[in-house]
């Protein structure tokens, strides 16, 4: 029997969209959600498992690594999704907004990994994988998304790290993107000045990480590495 693959935060946007395209080929999937869209009822009715993990505290997220051996003796892969784009302009707790940022972007992740780490190695392919998402910001820094950048830059040493531990049947690789999809709020000035920061000067869609994360899932060869999907921004 086919082991299921994870993806946390797959209620929208990018997760939503992973799910959707491994459904269509046939892979069995659990997701986590924190707000339930009605994308989460449409997921279930087509034979996901959804379980609801907002991740903000060790006894949540504990909580989930329960539910989830529970649900499954194996994986195929784990996609680390779930994300909060926070910044210190709109969060003047400096204190909670860092502990914020770190917990859903490097501590979930950590603590998912290790609890999982069985269940990766007991799928019947002959490979699995944990899938980081991570950012462009990783590169650079940001200014205005301090903490964020930082969280995300842990999360991308956490990816070098599990991949040596858990060589050679599990493969760890990070996609960090930067521009895939605007927000329907985005202005339009937003947008023409988002869209200058990269040489090809595209909003790509979620199709793109859907094409990488395939990629990765189907490689027999790349772990530990960070795959960059953001249009050449280096070059700008």
């Amino acid at each position: 029997m086919q082991s299921p693959i994870l993806i946390t935060g797959a209620g929208q946007r990018i997760g939503l969209a992973l799910a959707k395209s491994l459904l269509a080929n046939k892979q069995p999937l659990i997701v986590t959600y924190r707000t339930r869209h009605n994308s989460i009822d449409e997921l279930e009715a087509a034979g996901v498992k959804c379980i609801e993990a907002d991740f903000t505290s060790d006894e949540a997220i504990a909580d989930f690594i329960t539910q989830l051996k529970r649900t499954t003796s194996s994986l195929r892969a784990i996609i680390h999704n779930a994300s909060s784009w926070d910044c210190e302009g709109n969060n003047p707790d400096f204190a909670q907004l860092f502990d914020n940022m770190m917990r859903i972007h490097a501590k979930v992740p950590y603590l998912i990994n290790l609890a999982c780490a069985e269940l990766l190695q007991n799928t019947a392919s002959e490979h699995s994988d944990i899938i980081h998402l991570t950012d462009y910001v990783v590169e650079k820094g940001s200014p205005k998304h301090i903490a964020y950048a930082a969280s995300k830059a842990a999360l991308d040493n956490l990816t070098k790290s599990f991949a040596a531990q858990l060589a050679p049947k599990v493969k760890v690789n990070s996609i960090a993107p930067s521009l895939i999809i605007f927000n329907e709020h985005d202005s339009a000035q937003y947008r023409e000045k988002t869209l200058k920061k990269s040489i090809l000067g595209l909003e790509p869609g979620s199709q793109e990480i859907v094409n990488t994360v395939a990629l990765l899932l189907n490689s027999h060869y790349i772990t530990g590495r960070t795959l960059p999907v953001d249009g050449g921004r280096h070059l700008k």
